[in-house]
């Protein structure tokens, strides 16, 4: 059983899981011009779960990432705070969220919401949000 930020509690059967559940899902990845498929799980403070993948554009700039492609979908059915957030791609090392998912993902986490970065041989580390994106910039700020 592995404590993390303080409070959530996982067992390795249970991270196992989330992950198996995230790369699932990287098939339905739309990727047809990058051929990088990137896949999101999250789950929220009520426990329900929502799943996001990658969607591109041919106008590249239209694209979307999997990570801001489920946060709204969750806010949608009325998600206010993320407890869990597993991202999985096909990288060599876990993926990387890119700075924009990183700051769309903190406006929604606090100090126990977990983040799981993955891949699909089921390699992860897990992070908060203050560790994924130091010194960020949130409502306190405005």
């Amino acid at each position: 059983m592995k404590e993390i930020n303080g409070k959530m509690k996982l067992t390795e059967e249970e991270i196992s899981r989330y992950i198996d559940e995230a790369n699932d899902i990287l098939k339905n990845a739309y990727v047809p011009y990058s051929k990088f498929p990137v896949a999101a799980l999250l789950i929220d403070e009520q426990g329900r779960k929502f799943r996001g993948v990658n969607v591109e554009n041919a106008s590249y700039g239209l694209g979307i990432c999997a990570e801001r492609n489920v946060i709204p979908t969750a806010v949608t059915e009325g998600m206010k705070k993320i407890k869990l957030l597993v991202v999985t791609g096909g990288t060599p090392e876990p993926i990387s969220p890119c700075g924009a998912c990183r700051q769309v993902i903190s406006e929604f986490s606090d100090k126990d919401t977990v983040i799981i970065l993955t891949n699909k041989d089921k390699k992860y580390k897990i992070w908060s949000i203050n560790e994924l994106l130091p010194y960020s910039f949130g409502p306190d700020d405005l």
